[in-house]
Formats: structure tokens, C-alpha cells, sequence
């Protein structure tokens, strides 16, 4: 049963009473509507069935067919709903609303690609309506949401939970050590059932936790509070001796909304309960949630001048004893024409609500709302926070990533308190130190760790080239990794801007320096030395090199191709070695570590394990030389091997540089 409705089940009879008793026939089809506009969908939904035989026009039997999917809808029962209004338009209703309403049933029954589809028919039935995109938006990210888990721990707070609805839970002590909540159970005050739900109204109940970290028993709570009527969702000011909290009366001869109540704490009961000023007691005044200033005071309600549905408003006062402002409604960002509810004032300031207009995963979602110069940037939880069911009343243990929220996602469909919390983020790396040209671990390797905040360590890598680190939040690393008979090796890796653990696994390769190293990537216009602007990537990179090898020298040797003659090809060789050693210093390299050569074609490529592996048609061992190429069949494989041999290399000459000796 969807008991939060009832708390604007008053303003449903003011606004549509008159209408349901008007011009009926049938008297099965009159009582079955009576019943229905006063908000008793219990048993609206069976006489309703029972008038479907009293009427002969399909126009009448699809409007009965509707309301009954309205019944379980506002009730809570989205299996039912979807039956019923499928049923409602094979029997020809029109109003567009029933495809939107269909749509929303399938979501919460994680039907999400046919509600997709039931969104996009409304959205052409009613296209100015903002509820049809995003339905259909919402459609696609509840599957990612639900795909990526955002982290939190969700589990049952089955002490908490009875066989009735319980929900809202709310902190209402400083040590966290008690919570207060809705709830209808058996043990409730009023002795009257409800008509919407079937079961009793609602109170206010309350658990503490003693030494041994075991919850009490739940009970009504002690003083003024609760009564005959239905009372919940409360909210406390930051020195938790003010009680904000909701009340619904009802009479057979006069219609009343629901009010916010305060009442202050005395001898460890309630007293002084004190209705707020706010609107008269015909419209509803629901749901409060007190800023930790005790200065904005906002509440739910669907008083004209809103975005559609129930509303966030706010009243606000100058100090604690000043009277509450005029209400102001939060506008657009947080409002939507669907029902957002159920505020609440993170320590932090910010907003925490429930919204079935938003893009959600199904029913109402808890969503998060930062200020921002005057705009509110809203944020769905995600999942496991929220699920294809209504999600809401969540309150938080302080500045912690924790606490309670309510739910309707139990198996029997009832409202239970679930617990949250969010672990710690952890990051953990595990690097290898790797011989570039074979990929081979590398042993007694070093690997020097500087990070962000300042911290600098060393380790050595163990036999298999292996290294392990636990890393930080929000922290940038450089991992430098070095060898005797190795140039040195740099990767980085952030854990900045991650909001969920991560497992980092890095590689280091390192290039010996027994043999040339080949700087790929470097680029040059036929028989021309000028660089191309493709290659300075390559060159920075070979910069960045120099730059952690501080005391290496080295000979930058240019190769060409075999076409062409020998002078001529040594020549530009010469020139594309020197055109290299110019943009390095250029770069700030000291000029006394660079030596330029030009090879010529006098040094055709070797094919190693890998490059055989790249091509195909090359032989492993093989030397490209002008007779090895003209032996390939395929002209544009002739080519590549004649790429190969254009190249620049570098060796290491010294590895003792001092900068000025």
C-alpha cells in the first residue's frame, strides 16, 4: 500500500467531489466513484469492478477500467496498474495520461524497453508535455544506473521493519543514537483504519540503541504527539529539542489538509504542540525538513502556484524567534509536473529529496540538489540508493556517507527502513617493470613514487619486476622506474575525480641501452629534412626522455632508403639528423648531449621477433636490403619495407653527464 499518498487524500475529495457525484445513473457506478474521488482506493478498486457490468458504452467501461489502474497506482501496486490499463485501452480510453501512467507502471516493473515505448506514445499525444522525453530518457539511464553500481551498501533494517508500512526514519539525537519514523503499525494510537489503505493511521515511532549496539523495540513516542489521526514524517531542529513533524485530520462534516505541527521536548517528552502558520487548514502542509540554521523551513504541498503535482515549498524567518515568511515554491529545478517530496537538510546544506518527475530509475528516486548562485543543480543517487520502486525519507548520520532511507522495494510491497552506507574508497596499484623490446620482467629494478600531496617513496620491485602500492583519494602519481644498464622509465596515474574504488595495473617498459632505440613516429616530405608537424608528439616524448635521464648522452642517427644514391641518401640522412638535434634544443636539451649522424642506406633494418609479427611477409632474421625487398611479389608491401628502413634512432654514448663538464 502506497501510505504516503494518504496524506493528500484531503485535497483529492475538495477537488473532485463535486464532479464524481454529478450526473451518474448508475447507483453501483455512483457509489464506486464517490468512493474513488474521496480517495478509497481499497475498495474503490472492487466496486469499481463490480459497476464495469453496469455500464454498456465503451466510453464508460474505459473510464472504470482506468480508474481501477489508478486505484492500484496511487495505492502502490504497479503489477496491478499495468494490468488495468492496458485493459482501459483495448476498450478505447483517450486521455493521453493512461499511456503515461502504463509507462511509469512498466518502469517500476522493470519493463524498461516496453515503457520506453509507452513514453514515446504519450510524448506524441501530448508533445508539450516534458514528462514523455524524459521518460524515455529515464528508460536508457535506469539501465546504466543499475549497471554501475555507485557503491553504497544497502541491507534491510528488518528491526526496524513490521508487517505495515514503516518509513521516513530521521536521526533525533546528536550522538546519533536514536531514530524516530513513520509507521502503521498494530501499535499505533488511532483505533480508525484508514479508508485509502486499509490499515491504521499512521504515528510516529521511536528506537534507540544502547551499549551494546542493539536497537530497542520500537514504540509510539512519548508526550503530545501522537492522536486519533495521522501523523508522521518529522524533522528536528540542530539542537534536537524542536520536533517538526506532520499531522492529517479527517471529519465527515468538514474537509481538512494535513498541517506541520512543532512541539519542544521537556523531561524527555513532547510538549506544547504548536500548529505553524503557514496556510489554512484546508490545504496540505506536509512533509517538513528544517535547515541546520533553523532558519529555512521546507515542506511539500500542492497549493496553487506550483510546477504540477505535489511541490517542495519553503517558508523562511530572520531568527528562531521570528515568525515563518510567505511560502516560496523552489521553481523548476526541483519541482516538476510529476510529485517531488520528502525534503531533507544534509548538515552540509544540501537538499535531499524524492521526485517521480526527474529521470529515475522507476517510481519515486532520491535525488540530491546543490545551490548554485541561485540555481539548483539536481543529482539522481543512483543505484542501489534507488530501484524500480519508490525510494524516499532518507536522513544521513551527520557528515557520514550514511544512514536510513525507506523503500517499497521489499518483496510484499510494503514500505521498510533500509540501511546505507558508503565504504571508504580504496585504490590499490599493482605495476611490472618490463625489458621494452621482449616484454620480459624485469629484476632489481627500482621504482622512486612521487605523488601530489608531497610525498615521495622508493621501493625496489621484487624478482618478477612486480611492485605493489596502496594508493589515495583525489592524489596524482608518477611512477619512475629505473635499471642499471636501462634508460628510465615514467607512467602516472590519478585516483583524482574517482568516486568509486579502483584496482590500477600499470607497465614500465624500459629500453636497454646496449642496442639503438628507434624513435617511431618521425616524419619527413619526400627527399626533404624539414620535420613535420606529425612529429613532434614523437620528439616531445623523446624530450620527456632526456629529461629523466639526466646523465645520458646521445647519437641521433638518421637511415634512409636504398633509392637514391649513396651521396645523395647520406646526405639527407645528415640533414634529418641535425633537423632532430635542432628542435631538441629547441627544447632546452644542452647541446653537448646531442650528436646528429646520417647513415645513409648504409644500415638497412633488421626484422625482429615483433616486427615479423607486424608484417607478415617479412621474414624474422632478415636484413632489408634492396635485393631482400625486390624479392617481396606485392608492390605496397615493397613499400612498407622501405618505411621500415627510413627511420630515426638514438644510442646512448655516455651514461656520466654532468651539465658544464
Amino acid at each position: 500500500m502506497n501510505f504516503r499518498q494518504t496524506f493528500f487524500i484531503s485535497l483529492i475529495i475538495c477537488l473532485f467531489m463535486p464532479v464524481a457525484v454529478h450526473g451518474q445513473k448508475s447507483s453501483k457506478v455512483r457509489k464506486a466513484n464517490e468512493e474513488f474521488y474521496a480517495g478509497h482506493y481499497s475498495s474503490a478498486a472492487d466496486m469499481l469492478r463490480k459497476a464495469y457490468n453496469a455500464v454498456k458504452k465503451n466510453e464508460e467501461k474505459s473510464d472504470i477500467l482506468f480508474k481501477i489502474g489508478e486505484c492500484y497506482r496511487l495505492t502502490n501496486e504497479p503489477a496491478q496498474a499495468e494490468s488495468w490499463y492496458k485493459k482501459a485501452i483495448n476498450k478505447g480510453y483517450t486521455s493521453p495520461l493512461v499511456y503515461l501512467y502504463l509507462a511509469e507502471a512498466k518502469k517500476m516493473n522493470q519493463k524498461y524497453a516496453e515503457a520506453k515505448e509507452d513514453f514515446k506514445k504519450y510524448k506524441e499525444k501530448a508533445p508539450d508535455d516534458r514528462r514523455g522525453e524524459d521518460g524515455i530518457k529515464s528508460c536508457d539511464m535506469a539501465l546504466t544506473w543499475i549497471e554501475n553500481s555507485n557503491g553504497y551498501l544497502v541491507e534491510n533494517m528488518k528491526f526496524f521493519n513490521s508487517r505495515q508500512a514503516d518509513f521516513s526514519p530521521m536521526y533525533a539525537s546528536d550522538d546519533y543514537t536514536v531514530v524516530y519514523f513513520t509507521s502503521s503499525r498494530e501499535a499505533a494510537t488511532g483505533k480508525s483504519i484508514n479508508a485509502v489503505t486499509g490499515e491504521s493511521f499512521t504515528d510516529i515511532f521511536v528506537s534507540k540503541l544502547d551499549r551494546k549496539r542493539v536497537w530497542s523495540q520500537p514504540v509510539p513516542v512519548d508526550g503530545d504527539i501522537n492522536t486519533e489521526y495521522e501523523e508522521g514524517m518529522c524533522s528536528f531542529s540542530s539542537d534536537f529539542r524542536t520536533m517538526y513533524f506532520t499531522r492529517c485530520r479527517n471529519s465527515k462534516n468538514k474537509i481538512y489538509g494535513c498541517q506541520i505541527l512543532s512541539s519542544q521536548l521537556a523531561n524527555g517528552a513532547w510538549t506544547k504542540t504548536k500548529a505553524l502558520d503557514i496556510a489554512n487548514d484546508s490545504i496540505v502542509i506536509a512533509h517538513p525538513a528544517i535547515s541546520p540554521d533553523d532558519l529555512i523551513l521546507y515542506f511539500v504541498s500542492d497549493m496553487p502556484g506550483g510546477q504540477g503535482g505535489k511541490d517542495i515549498w519553503k517558508v523562511e524567518r530572520k531568527s528562531i524567534n521570528d515568525e515563518w515568511g510567505e511560502p516560496e515554491n523552489l521553481g523548476a529545478d526541483i519541482n516538476t509536473p510529476g510529485d517531488d517530496m520528502f525534503p531533507y537538510v544534509h548538515p552540509d546544506g544540501t537538499l535531499y529529496f524524492s521526485s517521480n518527475g526527474h529521470i529515475g530509475i522507476g517510481g519515486l528516486d532520491i535525488f540530491k540538489a546543490r545551490n548554485d548562485e541561485g540555481r539548483w543543480i539536481v543529482e539522481n543517487m543512483g543505484y542501489p540508493i534507488n530501484s524500480n520502486a519508490d525510494d524516499f525519507g532518507i536522513s544521513f548520520q551527520g557528515e557520514t556517507e550514511e544512514g536510513f532511507f525507506s523503500s517499497s522495494r521489499s518483496v510484499r510491497g510494503d514500505d521498510d527502513i533500509f540501511i546505507f552506507s558508503l565504504p571508504p574508497l580504496t585504490f590499490n596499484l599493482v605495476g611490472v617493470v618490463t625489458d621494452e623490446r621482449t616484454n620480459a620482467p624485469l629484476s632489481n629494478a627500482s621504482v622512486k613514487i612521487v605523488s601530489s600531496d608531497g610525498i615521495t617513496n622508493e621501493m625496489p620491485a621484487a624478482a618478477d619486476g612486480t611492485f605493489k602500492l596502496p594508493m589515495k583519494p583525489n592524489t596524482d602519481y608518477v611512477f619512475l622506474a629505473s635499471r642499471k644498464g636501462y634508460l628510465n622509465g615514467k607512467e602516472r596515474e590519478t585516483t583524482k575525480g574517482l568516486d568509486r574504488s579502483k584496482d590500477f595495473r600499470i607497465t614500465i617498459p624500459l629500453a636497454s641501452i646496449e642496442n639503438p632505440i628507434e624513435v617511431t613516429n618521425i616524419f619527413y616530405d619526400f627527399a626533404r629534412w624539414d620535420l613535420r608537424p606529425e612529429s613532434m608528439v614523437a620528439l616531445d616524448r623523446l624530450v620527456e626522455t632526456l629529461q629523466d635521464n639526466p646523465n645520458i648522452t646521445i647519437e641521433l642517427g638518421s637511415h634512409t632508403d636504398s633509392r637514391g644514391s649513396d651521396a645523395d641518401n647520406l646526405t639527407l640522412s645528415q640533414r634529418r639528423a641535425q633537423s632532430v638535434v635542432d628542435y631538441l634544443i629547441e627544447k632546452g636539451i644542452a647541446a653537448d648531449r646531442l650528436t646528429p649522424k646520417g647513415y645513409g642506406e648504409s644500415q638497412p633494418k633488421a626484422v625482429t621477433e615483433q616486427i615479423a609479427k607486424q608484417y607478415t611477409f617479412l621474414r624474422q632474421g632478415a636484413t632489408l636490403t634492396e635485393t631482400y625487398i625486390n624479392t617481396i611479389r606485392n608492390v605496397d608491401d615493397q613499400e612498407k619495407a622501405h618505411q621500415l628502413n627510413r627511420r630515426t634512432e638514438f644510442r646512448v654514448l655516455r651514461t656520466d653527464y654532468e651539465e658544464g663538464q
